[in-house]
């Protein structure tokens, strides 16, 4: 199991609260709340040792250019494959 904390600038807070899927086989869930201006700090816990490139590709994609809402957000992913993360992710964020 691997636990990664990625840090972002990022914009105004996020709206609200917000979850998405399920920690289950080939699954993960999302959790966001607003943080304060500016921040935008990700925890994900993985079933899959060896994934923080992955991880890290995937959220300077979407969260480089600073743009986004300032928030906390909390993945757990129990094995889930890329389509389900970009599924999953474009679920919390819209």
């Amino acid at each position: 199991m691997e636990k990664l904390h990625l840090d972002y600038p990022a914009g105004a807070p996020a709206a609200q609260a917000v979850l998405v899927g399920v920690v289950a086989s080939g699954d993960l869930e999302v959790l966001i709340a607003p943080a304060a201006a500016g921040s935008c700090h990700i925890v994900i816990h993985s079933a899959a040792d060896g994934s923080a490139a992955r991880w890290r590709a995937q959220l300077d994609r979407l969260f480089g250019d600073g743009q986004a809402a300032a928030m906390q957000m909390e993945i757990n992913d129990f094995g889930a494959t890329p389509g389900v993360v970009s599924l999953r992710l474009a679920q919390a964020l819209e």
